[in-house]
C-alpha cells in the first residue's frame, strides 16, 4: 500500500510509453443503477473497480441485489460485474424506526443515484458518507423527490438522510437544478423510466450538461431485458498521461493512451483536443470545454506559452474539497503564478520547483500533480492512497512511463503491490 508521503521522480531517459486505461466511473456507477431496475442479468464488462465502484456495489448488496465480480485480465483496476436486476423493486428495507444504513464513502454519483433510487422502494433506508460528503449540496434532489411526492427526512437538505420508499409514481413531475451538480438530474433520470416520473431541468443551458446527456443515452442504449454492456475507458483518468504526453514530448517522449475514448459521452474526451492536439488556448471553461480534466489543464498552463484563463470553476468548489483554492495554493507553493478573481484562475507561465503537496483527501488534487511530477524534480505528495476513489493503480502507471516513485520518508524507491492504493475495506468474495 502507499506509504503517507511520496516523491515522484521525474524519468531519467527519454520514454516511450502505453498505458491502459481503466473504466470510467461516472459510467460504471450509472450502469450499475440501470443494471439493478433491469428485467433480466445484465453483465457490465470493463468496469471500474474503485472506492466510488465498490461503495455503490457494497451498498446494492446490502439492499439485498445479487452481485457477482470478477477479475479482468486486460486491466487490473477493472472488473467483470454480474448484476441480476429486479424490474425496479428493492428486495430489501428497512422501516421508520429502523432503516437500513448505507455509506456512500465520498461518491456523489452514489450518494445522488442512491437517494433516488430508494425512492423506489417499500420502507426506510439510512444514506450516509465521510464528513466531507455531509457537506456537499443535496438540496436541488431532495427537493426534487419531495416534488414527486416522496418523504426525506433531513435538518438540513444535505446528507445523512433517511428516504422512505413508496414505490413508482406514474405520471409524478417536478423540477431540479443543476446548479450546484448535475448529479440531480441524472440521479432522476436514471430512474424515472421505472418510477413514471417526468423531469424537468432548470439552472443550466441544456448545451452545458454534457453528464446529463450522457445518463439519457445511457438510459437509451443500456440493455433494459438483460445482456451485456461494455464500459467505456475513463476520459477523465486519460487527460493525466495525455498531460504527460504534453509534458514530455519537448525531451522527444510519448505517451500513447489505449483505449482511447470515442463514443462522444465523456465531456472529458474533449481533452485531447482541446489540450493535447491543438495550440494551447488563452481561454479554457469549465462549463463549455472542459468537466473534471480542467484540473489537469490548470496545472500544465505553467508551461503554456502566455497566461492562460480558466472561467467557470464554481463546481469545484463544492466537489472532494475547495478545489480552486486547493489548486491555487498546491500550484503558488510549486512557484507559479496564479491570481484567483470570483471563480477564475489565472495562470502565468515560468519556473517551476518541486514543493510538498497536500492532496486533500482528493483523488484529483493527487493525479494532477502526480502528473506534474514527470516534469518537475521535487513532487512530494502527501496522503496519495486517495487515488483509490477513481483510479486505484494510477502510480504504478505513472512507473510505467519511467518515473520513479519513492517513499519519501525512508528514500527507497516502490514497486508491485507497494504502488496500488489499497481498497480501506476490500470487498470479499472477488474471484481471482
Amino acid at each position: 500500500m502507499l506509504p503517507d508521503l511520496i516523491e515522484i521522480v521525474p524519468p531519467a531517459r527519454r520514454t516511450d510509453a502505453t498505458i491502459v486505461l481503466p473504466g470510467s466511473k461516472s459510467i460504471t456507477n450509472r450502469a450499475l443503477i440501470l443494471a439493478v431496475l433491469a428485467r433480466r442479468p445484465v453483465t457490465l464488462r470493463g468496469a471500474l473497480w474503485s472506492e466510488d465502484t465498490q461503495a455503490m456495489v457494497d451498498c446494492l448488496e446490502r439492499l439485498g441485489f445479487r452481485i457477482g465480480v470478477e477479475t479482468d485480465p486486460a486491466e487490473p483496476a477493472n472488473r467483470t460485474i454480474m448484476v441480476r436486476g429486479h424490474g425496479g423493486k428493492i428486495p430489501k428495507a428497512g422501516t421508520p424506526g429502523q432503516p437500513i444504513e448505507l455509506f456512500v464513502e465520498n461518491a456523489g454519483t452514489a450518494a445522488r443515484f442512491l437517494t433516488a433510487l430508494l425512492c423506489l422502494g417499500q420502507g426506510s433506508y439510512r444514506v450516509s458518507g465521510i464528513p466531507r460528503m455531509h457537506e456537499r449540496p443535496q438540496a436541488a434532489l431532495v427537493n426534487a423527490l419531495r416534488e414527486l411526492g416522496y418523504r426525506i427526512d433531513t435538518p438540513n437538505d444535505r446528507l445523512p438522510a433517511v428516504v422512505h420508499g413508496t414505490g413508482p409514481r406514474p405520471g409524478a413531475t417536478c423540477t431540479v437544478s443543476v446548479e450546484e451538480s448535475s448529479q440531480f438530474a441524472s440521479a432522476l433520470l436514471l430512474c424515472a423510466r421505472i418510477g413514471g416520473w417526468e423531469i424537468g431541468i432548470t439552472g443550466a443551458n441544456e448545451d452545458e450538461l454534457p453528464y446529463v446527456d450522457m445518463t439519457r443515452r445511457l438510459v437509451s442504449e443500456f440493455p433494459w431485458e438483460g445482456g451485456v454492456y461494455e464500459v467505456e475507458a475513463d476520459a477523465s483518468g486519460a487527460s493525466y498521461f495525455w498531460g504527460a504526453d504534453w509534458l514530455l514530448r519537448d525531451g522527444g517522449g510519448r505517451v500513447t493512451v489505449t483505449p482511447v475514448p470515442k463514443s462522444g459521452m465523456q465531456a472529458d474526451q474533449k481533452f485531447l483536443d482541446l489540450v493535447g492536439r491543438q495550440a494551447w488556448r488563452p481561454t479554457y471553461s469549465r462549463q463549455t470545454d472542459l468537466a473534471d480534466s480542467i484540473m489537469t489543464a490548470i496545472v500544465l498552463a505553467p508551461f503554456a506559452p502566455a497566461a492562460t484563463h480558466f472561467t467557470d470553476l464554481g463546481r469545484l468548489r463544492v466537489q472532494e474539497c475547495e478545489r480552486v483554492k486547493a489548486l491555487r495554493t498546491e500550484l503558488t507553493k510549486c512557484g507559479a503564478r496564479v491570481e484567483e478573481s470570483g471563480d477564475t484562475l489565472t495562470i502565468h507561465p515560468g519556473l517551476l520547483s518541486g514543493a510538498e503537496i497536500e492532496t486533500y483527501n482528493d483523488h484529483r488534487i493527487a493525479m494532477c500533480f502526480g502528473m506534474l511530477g514527470l516534469r518537475v524534480p521535487g513532487i512530494r505528495l502527501r496522503k496519495p492512497a486517495c487515488v483509490r476513489k477513481t483510479f486505484p493503480n494510477f502510480f504504478a502507471k505513472l512507473a510505467e512511463i519511467g518515473a520513479v516513485i519513492r517513499d519519501a520518508s525512508v528514500g527507497a524507491p516502490l514497486s508491485g503491490d507497494a504502488l496500488l492504493a489499497e481498497q480501506e475495506h476490500e470487498r470479499r468474495g472477488v474471484k481471482p
